[in-house]
């Protein structure tokens, strides 16, 4: 899609006299090349997480701030942000002597809050979403005449985001097939769109938008803009429910295509950046790239020169615990099943070796009955899924009943924390074990053969966090009589074992 006879090409002008470097830095394009290597075409990042607040708003903020009158800054600026647009912002201000305040959602990461705090901006916490942020930042704009700088749908603002297009172009002289770009309200999108669709209307520019949050993909379907109901915080930086009036005149007219990401299709797309960079993007921050990859597996694409925007960096450390764990399944490098298998002495070992050589990530059990065990385990298999079936079918041909629960919201998000429960009437003694055993391939295998058949398995939880040492909790049927027997056997495991029959949690939660 070209651009049209009335775009306006005072946009192209505004872009090449914005003034953002005396702030923001000409961020390096960078080659992602594992990834380039295993999607057979040439990756390229765009590194805005690199900008002294770690994302492409510095940008926009800046020019907008350089274009207010002096009467203007002396009232001072108040914006809404989910956080980068308030860092760009508060550091803007900083720079140029003008007070700011900025009006946050109560659900923006603290490390967004601290750091605009730190650049001398006033934070306001203020509703759930950004539009319950904006409209109370209105407010004051109407109660103390201060200037309301836009995050995104201001024409400066536009303008200032566009540079990234700009510097793309420069940075990048020879093949340019696609460029991927993130869209919450479309700053970003329309000022690089615009450029690149004046100078190189050849190049694809592609927009990407999470699954849940997708106002631009809704909006063009239905030719005007239109508010979402519900709109998904995971990738707080694009968490808009309605796309900008003005970037929409222009997204409308210069998007070829819009392509739409999961969480975990985002998560793994960090695990991507990082493994390439050593840099951990945050969701918006590698939505692009997310985005690139589905555009890839859905076009086919082969030889190709394709460019994703790594538009920031700024996520909680206590976030990539929940990332890590979705990564695996964003990657469809594991496979979530449910597997019943028959409630007797060994059958852990017997259903371990019907896995063969597959690496085992999680094992999840509880006895409900003396007939039949109902176990959540997790397998590991190739990149993109392949295997899972292989897996599935290769036990039921075995004759386990297996049920497929990786695209399983519920079970991904809780069912895997809650198996298990109180000890049935059924189990009248139980004696619980903690072990740890070093991690490698067969381990859990090794551990479930040396543990023999002489006590059955009443409880049993496992889950490779990536770790040095793989950790279990195991209840053992076994009278306290047997207690000094049943450590003794432990104690030849040459495993480090704590019992944990009289903790306080498990008296509490399980026993």
């Amino acid at each position: 899609m070209g651009v049209s006879d009335n775009m306006p090409q005072s946009y192209i002008k505004k872009i090449l006299d914005a003034r953002v470097y005396d702030v923001a830095i000409e961020s390096p394009v960078d080659e992602a090349r594992l990834l380039s290597k295993r999607l057979n075409n040439t990756v390229l990042l765009k590194r805005e997480d690199l900008q002294p607040v770690f994302s492409f708003k510095l940008r926009g903020a800046y020019n907008k701030m350089v274009n207010l009158s002096e009467a203007e800054r002396r009232q001072g600026v108040v914006a809404a942000s989910a956080g980068n647009h308030a860092q760009g912002l508060a550091l803007s201000a900083l720079k140029l002597g003008v007070k700011a305040t900025i009006v946050m959602p109560k659900t923006t990461p603290q490390i967004k809050v601290d750091a605009v705090r730190s650049r001398g901006g006033k934070v306001v916490l203020h509703g759930d979403t950004y539009d319950e942020a904006s409209a109370y930042a209105q407010k004051l704009v109407q109660e103390k005449g201060m200037v309301y700088v836009h995050p995104y749908d201001d024409p400066d603002v536009i303008a200032g985001q566009g540079t990234v297009g700009m510097e793309i172009l420069r940075q990048v002289t020879g093949p340019l097939d696609a460029v991927f770009v993130p869209v919450g309200g479309g700053g970003l999108a329309a000022g690089v769109a615009a450029y690149i669709k004046y100078v190189r209307p050849d190049v694809r520019v592609i927009a990407v938008e999470p699954e849940d949050a997708a106002c631009l993909k809704v909006a063009l379907e239905k030719q005007r803009r239109v508010r979402l109901k519900e709109v998904g915080i995971f990738a707080d930086g694009v968490a808009v429910a309605q796309i900008g009036k003005e970037t929409f005149r222009i997204l409308r007219k210069t998007v070829d295509e819009v392509v739409t990401a999961n969480t975990d299709e985002i998560c793994a797309a960090i695990k991507d950046i990082f493994d390439d960079t050593r840099s951990i993007a945050e969701p918006a921050g590698a939505l692009a790239l997310a985005g690139l990859k589905k555009y890839v597996e859905q076009h086919g694409c082969e030889g190709q020169t394709l460019l994703a925007i790594d538009s920031g960096a700024n996520t909680n450390f206590d976030r990539l615990r929940y990332i890590s764990e979705r990564t695996e399944i964003g990657e469809q490098r594991e496979a979530i099943l449910s597997v019943t298998i028959p409630e007797q002495p060994g059958s852990f070992k017997k259903f371990c070796a019907a896995l063969g050589k597959r690496n085992i990530t999680e094992f999840n059990y509880r006895y409900g009955d003396d007939r039949d065990a109902q176990i959540f385990v997790g397998v590991a298999v190739a990149a993109g899924g392949q295997g899972r079936t292989e897996v599935v079918e290769s036990l039921r041909k075995l004759d386990y009943r297996v049920e497929d629960m990786t695209d399983n919201e519920m079970a991904k998000l809780h069912i895997r924390h809650m198996v298990g429960g109180h000890r049935p009437s059924a189990v009248a003694n139980e004696l619980l074990y903690r072990f740890e055993f070093p991690e490698r391939p067969g381990a859990l295998m090794n551990f479930l053969t040396r543990l023999g058949n002489r006590w059955n398995i009443s409880l049993f939880h496992y889950r490779n966090h990536g770790a040095a040492y793989g950790r279990v909790l195991v209840g053992l049927q076994a009278d306290t009589s047997e207690r000094k027997a049943v450590e003794a056997f432990l104690g030849k495991l040459a495993y480090p074992f704590h019992e944990e029959t009289d903790n306080l949690a498990y008296q509490q939660f399980l026993s």
